[in-house]
């Protein structure tokens, strides 16, 4: 699906959804902007218009339509022969945090950025997207003045769309703290684990996306004017809070994992130790009864009427005297 919108150097819009051949003549023109946003292009929809009327480079068309899940920013420009005009090309991710399932899913958006146009590639919806849209024709701040403003607007989209991730994250952490406390099984640790791998992944996603941002907020790049550079800086700046916040998630897991451990250590202990106090507790009966088992010539009962009864008071006598003593030294 093709969507395209055209929008004068007043960021106010112009026309929607072109054809394509009109696209070149437009392009053409100056005074106006054309953001083309591709939503699961077929294969000719990709080849007319990444190749037949921008005439990208092949690398970056491949990159585009081939799924990476590594963040990247490259430039682009024409040698002699080429028929494209300078842009960027950048990959970056959008983040959806689902409770139900436990997992952090990402979405792949591409930039193609040049001096009067913007084209978005990406294979599924996404939200961020269709919101800036909406904010380029509805909004009378007219954001879409130029595609450098435009971007600077969907990656602001992107990173404001890991905060309510972030918020049902830090919300499913704070309920696995309490059945840690309350009732730690094994349950309970896998889904530690699960969170613990989750929030990991979500640093590994974080991480080269900051280093692409951080080339727009050093202002490496001659397309984003100067005076927007402090712009992307703030959203860099939103994202490096997100990787902070990120990484206090994982000390918190880390160490409702320590008090996991510890509690089951000490379930374990007090297994032992009772045990270890049933062992002890039956220890004069186990010898009465292994002198008794022991013992085929003189055996007491043969002889003596009341040896039984003289063994059996034995062993209570001892069991008590052992139970009294562990009593007095605090081990019940």
């Amino acid at each position: 699906m093709i969507r395209s919108l055209v929008f004068t150097t007043q960021g106010r819009l112009h026309s929607k959804d072109i054809d394509v051949f009109l696209m070149p003549t437009l392009l053409a023109d100056t005074n106006l902007f054309l953001w083309v946003d591709l939503e699961a292009a077929t294969p000719e929809e990709t080849k007319s218009l990444l190749e037949g009327v921008f005439h990208f480079h092949p690398l970056s068309i491949e990159d585009a339509v081939q799924e990476s899940s590594s963040p990247k920013v490259e430039e682009y420009q024409p040698k002699e022969g080429d028929g494209f005009s300078p842009y960027l090309f950048m990959v970056i991710h959008a983040v959806n945090y689902s409770r139900k399932d436990g997992v952090f899913a990402t979405t792949e958006l591409n930039f193609f950025l040049g001096k009067n146009f913007l084209v978005t590639y990406h294979e599924v919806p996404i939200r961020s997207v269709s919101l800036t849209e909406e904010r380029a024709i509805n909004s009378k701040m007219h954001i879409a003045r130029a595609p450098d403003r435009v971007a600077h607007t969907l990656l602001d989209a992107i990173v404001d769309a890991y905060k309510p991730a972030l918020e049902e994250l830090s919300l499913e952490i704070a309920e696995l703290e309490q059945e840690v406390l309350t009732n730690p099984n094994k349950e309970v640790l896998n889904k530690l684990i699960q969170i613990k791998k989750e929030v990991l992944h979500l640093r590994q996603i974080i991480g080269p996306q900051r280093e692409v941002l951080a080339r727009f907020a050093r202002g490496e790049f001659k397309l984003i004017r100067a005076h927007l550079v402090p712009y992307y800086r703030d959203v860099y700046d939103g994202l490096f809070k997100i990787y902070e916040l990120a990484q206090g998630y994982t000390d918190s897991l880390t160490a409702i994992l320590q008090v996991y451990l510890s509690m089951t250590s000490n379930e374990t202990g007090e297994v032992v130790k009772l045990l270890t106090l049933i062992t002890l507790l039956t220890t004069p009966l186990m010898i009465v009864g292994t002198w008794y088992g022991m013992n085929f010539e003189g055996m007491p009962e043969l002889r003596h009427q009341h040896a039984y009864p003289v063994a059996i008071g034995f062993t209570v006598v001892t069991t008590a005297l052992t139970y009294w003593f562990f009593k007095r030294k605090k081990w019940f």
